[in-house]
């Protein structure tokens, strides 16, 4: 059966930049030191967003040697625009549109969770990948609580309404990424974390992003009555008293091995 494609974020990019895009850059350094980016090699940058990522690779390689997709677009574009010298392509992580074994290493990076076939995703993301390369991913611990959205989550949870959190989602406990990857056919799968701090002077500019409408978190909020969303502000705010608000994420991360012919 062929995969249904990856979750597509269809809003403008500077929403996304808004809600996840300042996570994600604080996340590109330490994961791309995590999947051994260096000088040389052909990367793909999978589900790239608005391309935080795509520009630390852009630092570490030449660019004739990144490659990007992602399922909407509406980021491809502005890719395109702002990174003239990146290939990107709108696709998704189970259907990319790149022959087999022609990267050194392919990252997905807050993307497997939302993959409607993460293992085939991954296993995808291996095809392209030349053997002995590598194939690594990252994604919140949300199970933890500990990525980014865990305070906006427990206070949903708290105003008697039905929340469907990302708490369950693959990658997003202890194990799941190596489990993912080896069922994908990677080798050597080792496992790692790597965090990220933002900081907010108010808990206006904390909450604001949560309205635009981005991921399953804006979505809830987008499906709330009026008096809910009060709610949900509220208990947001009563957890958050401290002045600047500083938030300590923590992804876990696993990579893998692309092995040779049997």
């Amino acid at each position: 059966m062929t995969p249904e494609p990856s979750v597509s974020f269809e809003v403008a990019g500077d929403a996304y930049d808004r809600f996840m895009g300042r996570w994600s850059r604080q996340l590109s350094r330490p994961f791309a030191d995590f999947a051994g980016i260096g000088p040389g090699m052909r990367v793909l940058d999978v589900g790239c967003g608005t391309g935080a990522l795509t520009e630390e690779l852009l630092r570490r390689v030449d660019p004739v040697d990144v490659a990007a997709v992602d399922p909407s677009a509406s980021f491809v574009s502005g890719i395109r625009s702002r990174l003239p010298t990146v290939e990107v392509q709108q696709a998704s992580a189970e259907r990319l549109p790149f022959a087999d074994a022609v990267f050194d290493v392919a990252l997905a990076q807050l993307v497997v969770h939302l993959m409607a076939e993460p293992v085939a995703g991954l296993a995808e993301m291996a095809r392209v990948v030349r053997p002995g390369g590598t194939v690594a991913a990252c994604v919140w611990d949300f199970a933890g609580g500990r990525g980014p959205l865990g305070v906006f989550w427990e206070a949903a949870h708290s105003i008697g309404v039905e929340v469907h959190d990302e708490s369950s989602l693959p990658g997003t406990q202890d194990g799941d990424l190596v489990t993912l990857l080896e069922m994908a056919g990677l080798r050597d799968v080792e496992r790692s974390e790597v965090s990220a701090t933002i900081e907010q002077p108010t808990f206006e500019a904390w909450w604001e992003p949560f309205t635009l409408g981005v991921g399953p978190a804006g979505a809830f909020v987008a499906s709330l009555s009026k008096d809910e969303r009060e709610r949900l502000r509220a208990a947001c705010e009563a957890r958050l008293t401290a002045r600047p608000i500083v938030v300590e994420t923590v992804a876990w991360a696993a990579r893998g091995r692309v092995p040779g012919p049997s």
